[in-house]
């Protein structure tokens, strides 16, 4: 094993508390000087006897988990068994991540329930506005101080944006303030051009106008668009990488009103690219909704006021996260056929009778 670093240089944490900075499973962390392996198990809620422990590619047994410490720049990898079933990964544009839920940081009554929540949804891609900066809020916070930048990939989006220039600007404004957090989000942007404030609905020549901008710009593009076949068509064509249609109304909850559509969209989009991703977005409202998204054949679901706004937004999170698992494992395995009339279960012959 590697020997020890010295020191750790990295930033104070809270009550003045150094910090050390390491690689856990592929993402930079910050842990206390001093923290074990023991300590960081702990710290992740993570029973040591399910999992293995590699430090710097070498084995550390489940025995000296409790002396070994933890150095500045070290990498760690924690794995664990896992069923053959689990979601493959998803790719768009030049990301690639292994959770298909996508949640947003709006609506939650505190940031501590906000990060908690999205820990719990297992997302490792979280959507944010770009709003005028408030500075902090009346308790002196920053939504930054609570979403690790270093832990998600942060999707910037225009929500609020009722004209293609607006959209425009504010993409490029995202882009700029997530380079300057070294973000891997910085090339990316969730499109979205509304045509009223009433229903929230997308203005789809509007948004075709922006697309088309954007991605002349170098922007890899998520169209948050409706469940309109051709619309989503001529997004593909203008370069999207993927096109989200809704559900149902931002915020409604109605679930997947028109699943015909969506298997429409599912089936043009995919008809001579198979891995193009398709993502349900809007009017989710609880975990069969999200199950239902996926079942249909849909890539991935993004969603936030059927978190947020839950009677217990922590368990809702984690529905939402099994729900993706069931619908995409359920998409492959084939239903049985739907018929009119019972079939038995058990045979019917050697009854008594």
């Amino acid at each position: 094993m590697n020997g020890p670093r010295g020191p750790s240089h990295g930033p104070a944490g809270p009550h003045g508390t150094s910090l050390l900075i390491i690689t856990l499973n592929g993402q930079q962390r910050e842990f206390p000087v001093g923290t074990t392996i023991a300590g960081l198990l702990r710290e992740l809620s993570v029973r040591s006897e399910f999992v293995a422990v590699e430090r710097n590619r070498e084995i550390v047994p489940r025995a000296r988990h409790e002396v070994v410490p933890l150095q500045d720049g070290d990498i760690v990898e924690v794995v664990t068994l896992v069923g053959g079933g689990a979601p493959e990964a998803l790719t768009i544009g030049a990301h690639t991540f292994r959770s298909r839920l996508f949640v947003g940081t709006g609506k939650y009554t505190t940031l501590d329930l906000m990060r908690d929540c999205l820990d719990a949804s297992g997302a490792e891609v979280v959507t944010v506005a770009v709003r005028r900066e408030r500075l902090h809020d009346k308790e002196g916070r920053n939504l930054l101080d609570y979403l690790d930048p270093k832990r998600y990939t942060i999707l910037p989006n225009t929500a609020g944006c009722f004209t293609a220039e607006e959209a425009l600007r504010t993409a490029r404004l995202g882009r700029e303030l997530l380079a300057n957090l070294e973000n891997a989000g910085a090339d990316w942007v969730k499109l979205e051009v509304l045509a009223d404030s009433k229903t929230l609905l997308p203005d789809p020549v509007a948004t075709l106008e922006a697309t088309r901008v954007l991605v002349d710009e170098g922007f890899t593009v998520l169209c948050y668009t409706s469940d309109d076949p051709i619309m989503a068509r001529r997004l593909k064509s203008a370069g999207a990488a993927s096109v989200m249609p809704a559900g149902s109304p931002i915020g409604s909850g109605q679930g997947v009103l028109n699943p015909n559509n969506i298997r429409i969209i599912l089936e043009d989009l995919k008809m001579d690219d198979p891995t193009y991703p398709v993502i349900v977005d809007a009017g989710v409202g609880t975990a069969s909704d999200v199950a239902i998204a996926m079942e249909l054949g849909c890539d991935g679901v993004l969603l936030n006021t059927g978190i947020a706004s839950a009677k217990d937004p922590l368990r809702m999170a984690r529905a939402m996260r099994l729900g993706v698992e069931a619908g995409w494992l359920a998409a492959r395995a084939g239903r049985i056929p739907r018929k009119l009339y019972a079939t038995a279960s058990s045979p019917l012959e050697g009854t008594i009778r």
